[in-house]
Parts: structure tokens; C-alpha cells; sequence
């Protein structure tokens, strides 16, 4: 039988604060050759592209607002097509947008509190500063740290669909890994000033079973996601975010058995979509 042939979408190139995209792909596409006819391409590309391939697999491609319209055009062209993806682009997470943010707090979910609307700031707890930032935003773009008497300012300043949250004082932030909804491995990061400063991190029964609600509501058929979340100074868990697009894996800070696990994972997974 022909082997799987596999469009991996990574943007070798882009330049990360504290993390090596470039290093992680390397590794994930070596081990990914045993088992699949893989080629590499960028985001820019891949639409071109795609059509040779049995799935696409979107990796560390970078934020996809740096490549709106390539997005877009991947996205309409690989739907008219019944091209696979992988993650498949029905992700209500970040793939699409910030928007479930607040959705999750209207729903009750454990989540950063968050509102879209400047009416509804009273809704949200008070805070020495808040956070305000794009819907659309990623890896930190575009987003500021306002005092509450600047609020109403900055908000009036503007008019972009934004989400306004409390500023949260948290001990640690910690970050769920998943492929397909079988959990792989946990890190944290001990210090909230250095976010990619990852260590190893034993999660109790509570901890995933937090990560596995966010799993259970994206309801994703197969895929990579990453469930990252705040310990508060109370010692509750609240979400920051579930990474559903290209979640960076810092692969480099498990171990030699975590890493080989989760590429079997992966690769059963991939194996699975195709079926």
C-alpha cells in the first residue's frame, strides 16, 4: 500500500521569544518520515500546494495574522476541496479567534473572567489593572495593561473588537497537552515574568480533569491542543487560553520517553484522520 503523503505546514524561519520552532518541527518531521512521504512547506504555500497531499498538517506556522489573506484563501480552498487538515478547521478555540473567551465565562466555564463590551465592565471583578487586547491577537500582539481610571479612555479610543479582562496576580501558569482527547504531559512555567521558562509538572486528578473541560467543549474529532491555564493565589486553576490551531509543544522540556510517546500519539492520530 502507498504510504500517507503528508503536507507539513511550519515556518522554519520565524523568530519566537523564548521558544525554537525550527528545532521542534526538525524533530516531529524526522520521526514523522518513518511512517508517512512528508514534505515541508510554509503557510504562504501551502494552499498551492495542498492538492498532492493526503492531509495537511499545520504546525508551528507562526500567528496567522501575519498571513491573513493566505489564511483565508487556505481555509476557503481546502473546504471547497474536502481537503483534510490537521487540526481539522472546525476548532472553536483560538482557530477562531478570542471570541470563546467570553462565551466560556457567560457559560460559567472556569475561565479568566471576559467581556467584549465596555457596558459590562462591572461584570468583571476589580482590579489594579485590567488587560485589554484583540480578539484577533496572538503571541501578545496588541495587547496593553490599563489602569481602571484609563479605562473607559482606552476603550473609547478603540473602536477594534477587543477583550477587556481583570489583570490576574497568579502564582504560576500551566500548560495541558493533548492529542486527540488523550492527555500527554503537563508544564509549567514557575515564574509568571518568564512564560517559556517550562519545567516538568506533575498534574493531580483535579488539574485534569479542569484541562479535560475544555477538551470535552471543542469536541475536536483529532488534533494537537493545548489547554493553558493560571493557578490563582486561592489555588484555583482558570484558563488563559486552549490552543487549537498550531500550539507550540516545547517538546525540548519533556523527556527523551515523553517526546517518543507523544509521536506515536501523533502519528496513530494522523493515522486515525485518514481512515
Amino acid at each position: 500500500m502507498p504510504r500517507p503523503k503528508i503536507l507539513y505546514v511550519s515556518d522554519l524561519a520565524y523568530q519566537a521569544k523564548g521558544r525554537r520552532y525550527c528545532d521542534e518541527d526538525i524533530h516531529l518531521t524526522t520521526h514523522l518520515q518513518k511512517s508517512f512521504d512528508l514534505a515541508i512547506t510554509t503557510p504562504r504555500t501551502a494552499t498551492a500546494l495542498m492538492a498532492a497531499f493526503d492531509t495537511v498538517i499545520i504546525r508551528n506556522s507562526g500567528p496567522v495574522i501575519d498571513y491573513p489573506t493566505e489564511y483565508e484563501d487556505f481555509k476557503t480552498q481546502a473546504k471547497a476541496t474536502n481537503q483534510r487538515v490537521y487540526n481539522p478547521l472546525t476548532g472553536k478555540a483560538d482557530m477562531s479567534g478570542k471570541q470563546y473567551l467570553v462565551d466560556l465565562t457567560n457559560d460559567g466555564f472556569p475561565v479568566i473572567p471576559t467581556i467584549d463590551d465596555p457596558r459590562h465592565l462591572t461584570d468583571l471583578p476589580e482590579a489594579d489593572e485590567y488587560v485589554v487586547k484583540p480578539k484577533a491577537g496572538a503571541d501578545s500582539h496588541g495587547l496593553r495593561f490599563v489602569k481602571p481610571e484609563a479605562l473607559t479612555d482606552v476603550l473609547a479610543a478603540n473602536r477594534e473588537d477587543v477583550l477587556i479582562q481583570p489583570k490576574i496576580d497568579f502564582r504560576y501558569e500551566v500548560s495541558f497537552y493533548f492529542v486527540d482527547d488523550e492527555f500527554q504531559y503537563t508544564l509549567n512555567a514557575p515564574d509568571p515574568a518568564h512564560r517559556w521558562e517550562l519545567a516538568r509538572y506533575t498534574p493531580t486528578d483535579e488539574d485534569l480533569e479542569f484541562a479535560r473541560k475544555f477538551i470535552d467543549w471543542n469536541d475536536l474529532d483529532h488534533g494537537i491542543q493545548r489547554v493553558d491555564a493560571c493557578r490563582t493565589r486561592d489555588g484555583e486553576l482558570l484558563l488563559v487560553e486552549l490552543e487549537d490551531l498550531n500550539p507550540y509543544l516545547s517538546l525540548d522540556r519533556t523527556s527523551d520517553e515523553t517526546r517518543a510517546r507523544f509521536v506515536e500519539a501523533m502519528t496513530t492520530s494522523v493515522l486515525r484522520s485518514l481512515a
